[in-house]
């Protein structure tokens, strides 16, 4: 029993090695015009190549290998351009994207803008932390102080004002 098995793998590497004898550097030179890349060539043969033959016994013509190697390394191509279209939008998102931090910030200056908060009167600072820091709606912020919205934009923009005025500060 031990040999047959031994003899049907010997046999199996065997065809698996004439065939990729037979259809790797065909493949190989087909992905290289597709990818312009000797390296990226080389690994689309190897994985078109490693799932054919992982479905060998599922083809429905065997004798037609070659055509089922190159529309897999088609496949395979197209999958590594779709995976790269998607990545480098992801990267222009990003990239376009205002950073959250400085790299830097000044802390100086956030200082004096929180001593600036402490010296509100109790609803402006606690509409402007609502607002702001919390980052509340004006509705939301308006029911947590018991006011009307209209006068919680009253009370921010009165403490914007003073804020302005203490600290020197650019509308914005």
């Amino acid at each position: 029993m031990v040999s047959t098995g031994l003899a049907e793998q010997t046999r199996l590497e065997g065809r698996l090695e004439d065939l990729y004898v037979r259809h790797a550097p065909a493949a190989g030179r087909f992905a290289y015009l597709l990818t312009a890349d000797h390296g990226e060539a080389e690994d689309l043969v190897q994985e078109a190549f490693v799932r054919v033959v992982g479905r060998f016994g599922h083809l429905r013509v065997p004798g037609a290998f070659h055509v089922y190697l190159r529309r897999t390394i088609v496949n395979l191509h197209a999958s590594k351009l779709r995976r790269k279209r998607v990545e480098r939008a992801y990267l222009n998102r990003e990239r376009n994207r205002p950073d959250p931090q400085t790299p830097f910030p000044d802390v100086g200056l956030r200082e004096q803008l929180w001593r600036a908060v402490h010296g509100l009167p109790a609803r402006q600072r606690a509409a402007v932390v609502l607002r702001y820091y919390e980052d509340l709606s004006e509705k939301d912020a308006a029911e947590i102080l018991r006011c009307s919205p209209g006068a919680m934009k009253s009370l921010v923009a009165r403490a914007i004002e003073t804020l302005r005025a203490e600290i020197g500060g650019e509308e914005g």
